[in-house]
């Protein structure tokens, strides 16, 4: 197997080549096509949200709309100081109807203020309290109908209840005393002619009103926490930060320690479960119903009772002892590769510490991904609210024109106004006929297409930038002193003046693979009320297909980038010769992903769990830091786990690097096994700790 993949199967290995001094600085451009692909389509992006931010209207999001469609508490409109929304009777947003339009059949209007007393509107005709119950009458109400007049035309509001904003809409001031529900000091209210009754009725028609009242709530009280512990996150997050570096550093020196730790904790866990399970199966040696096979047991719901059997112990004993053996072989056989993968891990940490400013790039990652998505966002936002206001009739009583479109100017002098004298034509909500609004799914695809590639370009630039500048460290041959003046930035030029087009095309194929899988989970959510059992197995296999195909796109991509930052070739070109490289050394590669995904796991898991333990004795006021204490908090939790997040966020951005590093060394190792071989015209480039390894030396060559 090994003389096959040295002999052609997966390529030929790479020749010496006498000019070959490590990244090629005369290269030329490639994949030009890709890149014209990439230009015209940001042309088109960027031509999506001038036409997005043309017909678009944020404010439809951010501001409630009156039964006009008009936006309350929005500057420079009439309602400018009428920020609230007021329901008439927000009974009837109780209604099915609500599902069907998105509205309550109920007129609204914008108030000032919601209300803060009980009251009627036949109360409050004959007392002092009707120049503050106009408030909250139609705008230009006069008091010239008699009160059934006013109550049928809907000019105001039948009763008034005692309300509290959320999200700028006016709700019951619903509490609980003694078990009771009640609004104000009321248990009961008056529905507007005459009767009275139960608040409960009310209670419903306000959670069906709002459905995220409590999530609209929580998300207020989470905001306040941030305002009042943002200043701690930010320290816990410097901290984080902190730690990774070190962490980095550290690796030089305790790579090896670790990794041969953690595989003396596997054999010595496995080595006590095969222990354990060999004293469970001779204490039940004797005891009754232990000697029941597992087959004429069969299938139990309750699984400790399978603990009770001797053939269970039995099973679980040979199983481990298995993967002992397994293991204390794959070490033998494996321990000058697991030796070399501790070695690239600690002269990674080396190249890391001469090319330091590396260790920042990830800022110009994060600035760029949230260019990215602030322009994705905004689009969809804009796209999602071009649709056009459309008003519908309503009616509480029998009227065949329910719920068809009108015009609200005119229709108090329409056919459909004098069918149905009782009806009112009110704001529905957005929508529209017109070709644009019916191509506004597709346009918002286009959206998010263009940001998955945007997006993995970015991730592409990143990546092609830092193999370029570790390559550059690997072939120097005097390390440090041939290392070039500012490799990072020359790499970086380098990607952008040349390869544009292959970071393009790297990206376009990963970003259709991510959309395609979008789409499947947007089907999947689609068919999830459906029966299809075959449609439901097709769809999870798709499923799993595209996603064990952007993984491995992903992979693929990554070792191409590195390529194509050493040799400047195409990305079809980079990519086989990626491949077949990795091919031809398989177990070398598997090897050296395991030791480093358990480095970067323990690293992550020490950052994030030191941090978060500090952050929660902190929040919680188990100690204090000098003469600081922590900010009273409705949730303590909220700052914890951001800084948690934030915490895994910064390790992953530090890890990435050092990560890149890694497999770009470990590319270079390869390349420099298959070129040279040693002697005065082919000196090896690897390090002498590598070299002593692999019992390699250069001849009249000092070492490295």
């Amino acid at each position: 197997m090994e003389d096959e993949r040295k002999n052609g199967a997966y390529g030929t290995p790479q020749k010496y080549d006498p000019t070959f001094k490590g990244p090629i600085y005369n290269r030329g451009c490639t994949d030009v096509i890709c890149c014209v692909f990439l230009l015209l389509a940001i042309v088109g992006y960027v031509a999506v949200g001038i036409i997005a931010w043309t017909h678009g209207d944020p404010r439809k999001v951010i501001y409630p709309t009156d039964s006009r469609g008009e936006f309350c508490g929005q500057k420079g409109t009439k309602n400018e100081n009428k920020p609230f929304l007021f329901y008439f009777n927000i009974v009837k947003c109780a209604s099915p109807l609500v599902l069907l339009e998105f509205q309550c059949p109920t007129p609204q209007i914008c108030v000032e203020k919601c209300p803060d007393r009980y009251l009627t509107y036949l109360n409050a005709r004959s007392s002092r309290d009707f120049e503050y119950y106009k408030q909250f009458c139609v705008p230009g109400f006069k008091n010239n109908k008699g009160v059934a007049e006013v109550l049928r035309d809907g000019d105001c509001p039948a009763v008034l209840i005692p309300s509290k904003p959320l999200a700028r809409r006016c709700f019951p001031a619903i509490h609980a005393h003694k078990g009771v529900l009640m609004v104000g000091n009321e248990t009961t209210y008056e529905d507007g002619h005459g009767s009275r009754k139960n608040i409960t009725d009310l209670v419903e028609g306000a959670k069906k009103a709002n459905g995220v009242l409590e999530a609209r709530q929580l998300a207020m009280r989470i905001f306040e926490d941030y305002t009042v512990s943002w200043y701690w996150i930010i320290i816990g997050l410097v901290i984080a930060m902190v730690m990774s570096l070190l962490f980095i550093i550290l690796l030089r020196f305790l790579a090896g320690i670790m990794v041969w730790v953690m595989i003396i904790m596997v054999i010595l866990v496995l080595g006590y479960g095969i222990f354990h399970c060999y004293m469970e199966y001779s204490r039940l040696r004797g005891e009754a119903g232990s000697d029941v096979s597992l087959v004429d047991l069969g299938f139990q719901t309750d699984f400790r009772v399978y603990l009770h059997l001797r053939q269970t112990w039995l099973a679980f004993m040979i199983i481990l002892s298995i993967l002992e053996v397994i293991i204390i072989l794959l070490l033998i056989f494996l321990r000058k590769r697991i030796l070399i993968a501790i070695a690239l891990i600690k002269e990674a940490s080396r190249a890391v510490g001469y090319v330091m400013c590396s260790m920042l790039y990830p800022l110009v990652t994060f600035f760029l991904l949230c260019l990215c998505i602030a322009y994705w966002a905004s689009t969809a936002v804009f796209l999602s609210t071009s649709n056009e206001a459309v008003y519908k009739i309503f009616d509480d009583g029998p009227c065949p024109l329910t719920s068809k479109t009108c015009n609200p100017e005119t229709f108090p002098s329409s056919n459909e106004s004098r069918l149905c004298p009782n009806a009112r034509c009110q704001f529905a909500f957005y929508g529209g006929e017109s070709g644009y609004h019916r191509a506004l799914l597709g346009l918002q695809i286009f959206n998010a297409f263009m940001f998955f590639w945007l997006a993995n370009f970015v991730l592409a630039l990143g990546q092609v930038t830092l193999a370029g500048a570790f390559a550059s460290y690997y072939w120097a041959l005097r390390k440090p002193d041939d290392l070039p003046a500012f490799p990072l930035f020359s790499a970086f030029g380098r990607a952008l003046r040349y390869h544009t087009g292959s970071l393009a095309f790297g990206a376009l194929i990963l970003a259709i693979v991510q959309i395609i899988r979008v789409i499947l989970e947007y089907l999947d959510q689609r068919l999830k009320a459906a029966e299809n059992r075959f449609a439901k197995y097709l769809m999870t296999c798709l499923k799993c297909c595209f996603w064990c195909l952007e993984k491995f796109i992903k992979f693929l991509n990554r070792n191409a980038y590195i390529m194509i930052a050493i040799y400047g070739t195409n990305f079809c070109t980079s990519a086989r010769n990626a491949f077949f490289l990795l091919m031809r050394n398989i177990i070398r590669v598997a090897v050296l992903d395991k030791v480093t995904d358990f480095l970067f796991l323990l690293g992550k898991l020490l950052i994030v769990g030191s941090v978060g333990i500090l952050a929660f004795f902190f929040f919680t006021h188990r100690i204090r830091i000098v003469q600081d204490t922590a900010p009273p908090l409705n949730y303590y939790w909220v700052p914890i786990l951001t800084v948690i997040i934030g915490s895994y966020l910064i390790a992953h951005g530090f890890f990435s690097v050092y990560g890149m590093c890694v497999d770009t060394l470990f590319l270079c190792f390869l390349e420099d096994l298959e070129r040279n071989d040693g002697s005065a015209e082919r000196p090896y480039f690897m390090s002498s700790t590598l070299k002593k390894l692999l019992n390699k030396t250069n001849k009249k060559v000092a070492e490295s």
